[in-house]
């Protein structure tokens, strides 16, 4: 057979022939097909519990790596949900970071008397769909409703009986303003980006991973900035959505369990955390001193030491069918073809099918 190389995803002999999935990405928690409580259940993925790393994860991530409080997925990299800017085009606007709902109202018509809007929005990506409610839902749902996810998942709670009504109205605020792209639901995720880095949009609701993106089409020079964004009067009250987002598990079935454990634990150490973030525009998922952040992530580093984050609202979710319908509910929604009682009553339905 040759000498075997492991990568994140296939152990290969020394001809290139596939021998078997060894390695591969993850979802954290239960929103997602391909989610670690998913696959779990199908008998897909190997206990990690007894690597060292185990230790070194989070209280408030553990929920989203264990099944019946066995470690399956080795996190690698936290990820955040905000608003990214061009601190150019902030500035040739005359604009400030918002800290209140009403400064984003504010800021989205200097965006628009500068000819410019203040998110760009690319809603024809599925996923694009998500990020603008979720970084709302951080502070409207969350702060005053922590536990309204286990609520959901136990049948003591709904979408339509939550402040999830306030956000989504919220939502739609936004896009009657003017503050998103036009016809958002006809523009990409990719546009999105471009937007921003040609100075057409002062920025997009992204996932950090974006930064780099940005930074590569706007430039070297290009210094992008983020912030939370504010849903609420009460600056004080701002969280941010903020959670393990790469993350791999071990094959189950593999014959080639021992090249992958040896992948495992690399993913795990200072040194593959370090590479990963840094690559990815994001935080290490556990801790590690040697690891600088971009700039552009203070405010996720400071409201995650604050105590102020909140998981991806999906990866708590009871199942799968639940951000599907989040999904096909925003652009329905954006499309004029659902009231947010309607988008909220699918996303209800959705629940009941666990």
């Amino acid at each position: 057979m040759g000498d075997r190389r492991v990568g994140a995803r296939h152990v290969v002999d020394g001809d290139g022939a596939d021998v078997g999935i060894a390695v591969g990405t993850v979802w954290p928690g239960n929103g997602n097909p391909a989610a670690v409580q998913v696959l779990q259940k199908g008998g897909c993925l190997a206990d990690l519990s007894g690597y060292g790393f185990v230790s070194k994860i989070a209280a408030g991530d553990r929920s989203v790596t264990q099944v019946d409080g066995k470690t399956y997925i080795v996190p690698v990299t936290f990820n955040g949900i905000g608003a990214i800017y061009d601190k150019a085009t902030l500035t040739e606007i005359g604009g400030t970071e918002p800290k209140t709902w009403d400064d984003v109202l504010g800021l989205c018509e200097k965006a628009k008397d500068h000819g410019k809007v203040l998110p760009a929005l690319g809603n024809r990506t599925p996923w694009v769909t998500q990020l603008v409610d979720y970084a709302l839902a951080a502070t409207t749902v969350y702060t005053g409703d922590a536990d309204f996810d286990e609520r959901l998942s136990a049948g003591r709670a709904t979408f339509a009986g939550s402040a999830w009504k306030d956000t989504l109205q919220q939502y739609l605020d936004l896009n009657k303003a003017g503050c998103f792209t036009k016809n958002s639901n006809g523009t990409s995720y990719e546009t999105s980006i471009t937007d921003v880095a040609q100075g057409k949009a002062v920025g997009v609701v992204q996932v950090t991973t974006s930064i780099p993106q940005v930074r590569k089409e706007a430039g070297a020079d290009t210094e992008p900035g983020m912030f939370a964004l504010p849903a609420s009067d009460d600056a004080d009250a701002t969280r941010i959505p903020g959670a393990v987002s790469a993350a791999y598990g071990l094959n189950a079935a593999s014959k080639h369990t021992a090249e992958g454990r040896k992948f495992i634990e690399y993913l795990a150490s200072p040194e593959g955390q370090k590479i990963y973030a840094e690559e990815g525009g994001t935080l290490p998922a556990l801790p590690n001193d040697s690891f600088e952040a971009d700039p552009a992530l203070d405010v996720l580093t400071d409201l995650q030491q604050d105590g102020m984050t909140v998981p991806f609202m999906d990866q708590r979710w009871p199942n799968p069918e639940v951000q599907q319908a989040h999904f096909t509910a925003v652009q329905k929604l954006f499309s004029g073809d659902a009231t947010v009682a309607e988008a909220l009553k699918s996303m209800d339905d959705a629940v009941e099918t666990d």
